[in-house]
């Protein structure tokens, strides 16, 4: 049985996703839209989503805007940026009740799509700009938005390790965009930089729910026109090595626990033949509650509050994330460094195996049974120019075995080491 039906049709401009499923009661509607992160359009590309999704020239107010998705039988209707690898991904997101499951059959579907037509393509504007209010509002959103990073110290201080490990690289870019470059943004800006990426962009619709694909297709070509495009790729340098010695970094702020992130480059990106053993080495290292690190650094050692690891599949990028007493500091690297050197030594039983296979299975699953879930996991072949099914995906995990999990690990090398420490003991 296939987990996941993509049906994919190339389009003038964009391409359009369609998934068949009777799992879920709703249609749901993600339009994509990738371009390389840069710094000069971080900022703006932050804030463009947040100023359409606010109204149209046909919903010129978000009260007339909820209340049309209120009249689509209590339609969600939201907004995203987000990086991934070396790109930042805009994404429009619409669920809607299935007309199927509904006693008066209106065209719902349909309708879902005129609604994504208009806020994509009809934004409130004049005379070349944006409407001013709308960007004025958005504007103090955003800066909303970049402030609570610095409140949110786990936040903050991944943050700090990605501008230290990857200074003079767009990866080391934050999604929401800078403080300052808020200020300088204005309506007709903005305007511009619209019709920039509705020329330019890679976009990608995904239409998922119990649908029929021609008839999505046929509404598709109604209403979505635009003009061939090369999507662009990253200008990026080939990935640096990591550094003879591990930079170190450390920072003090008032906080009551010091929160330890350290960087590590995998040499590894979803596509590559031993991702999926990166995959089921970062589960065992510390991406579950079974993991090397939670249960040593964590649980045996009590040096930790947390202690974890996370993986950025586009970027080849491993964090370690801990929550420590700043007099633990020394004695957590160590510990944290031990455990690498444990699944490079393939110290990993075949218990551990077995559990972080399963784990990974689960959590695959889980993620499906959401129409979004299914979305993200089908967009990471956008990303990295694959196709990969779920089905490859879940098979390659199954097959792994400690020999290839171990040689992945000896890939893995500590770039960074950023401490925020608290005051105690000035």
């Amino acid at each position: 049985m296939t987990l996941v039906n993509e049906n994919i049709i190339k389009k003038q401009g964009y391409n359009l996703h369609i998934v068949k499923t009777d799992k879920y009661k709703t249609n749901t509607i993600v339009w994509r839209m990738k371009a390389p992160l840069e710094e000069e359009t971080v900022t703006k590309r932050a804030l463009l989503p947040y100023v359409l999704q606010s109204n149209s020239a046909k919903y010129p107010t978000s009260t007339h805007l909820r209340s049309y998705l209120d009249d689509l039988y209590g339609a969600s209707f939201y907004v995203d940026v987000a990086k991934k690898g070396d790109f930042h991904i805009m994404s429009f997101s619409l669920e809607a009740p299935n007309e199927k499951f509904l006693k008066a059959k209106e065209p719902l579907l349909e309708k879902a799509l005129e609604f994504m037509h208009e806020i994509l393509q009809k934004p409130k504007a004049n005379n070349g700009a944006l409407d001013k209010d709308t960007v004025q509002d958005e504007k103090r959103n955003l800066k909303q938005r970049i402030q609570s990073l610095y409140d949110d110290k786990m936040r903050f201080a991944s943050a700090r390790l990605l501008e230290e490990m990857y200074k003079g690289d767009p990866y080391a870019l934050q999604a929401n965009g800078s403080l300052e470059a808020v200020d300088e943004l204005n309506e007709t800006e903005l305007y511009q930089y619209y019709e920039r990426v509705f020329a330019e962009d890679e976009m990608d619709v995904y239409v998922v729910g119990d649908v029929e694909a021609d008839q999505v297709e046929k509404i598709a070509d109604r209403l979505f026109q635009f003009n061939s495009r090369t999507p662009r790729s990253p200008q990026t340098a080939k990935q640096s090595a990591s550094p003879a010695e591990p930079k170190e970094i450390v920072e003090k702020q008032e906080i009551n626990q010091g929160k330890l992130h350290i960087g590590y480059r995998t040499h590894v990106t979803f596509g590559d033949e031993d991702y999926f053993a990166l995959q089921l080495f970062n589960g065992i290292f510390g991406g579950f509650s079974h993991s090397k690190l939670f249960t040593n650094v964590r649980e045996k050692e009590s040096l930790a509050y947390y202690a974890a690891s996370r993986l950025e599949s586009h970027k080849g990028f491993l964090m370690v994330l801990s929550g420590i007493d700043s007099k633990n500091y020394s004695k957590a690297v160590k510990i944290i460094a031990e455990q690498l050197q444990a699944m490079k030594n393939g110290e990993v039983s075949e218990k551990e195996l077995l559990q972080t296979k399963a784990v990974i299975r689960n959590q695959v699953l889980e993620t499906l049974d959401t129409a979004r879930g299914a979305i993200e996991m089908l967009y990471h072949n956008v990303v990295a120019q694959t196709a990969v099914t779920v089905d490859q995906w879940l098979e390659a995990v199954e097959r792994m075995t400690i020999e290839e999990v171990t040689a992945v690990a000896d890939k893995v090398e500590i770039d960074t080491v950023y401490f925020l420490s608290g005051m105690e003991g000035e």
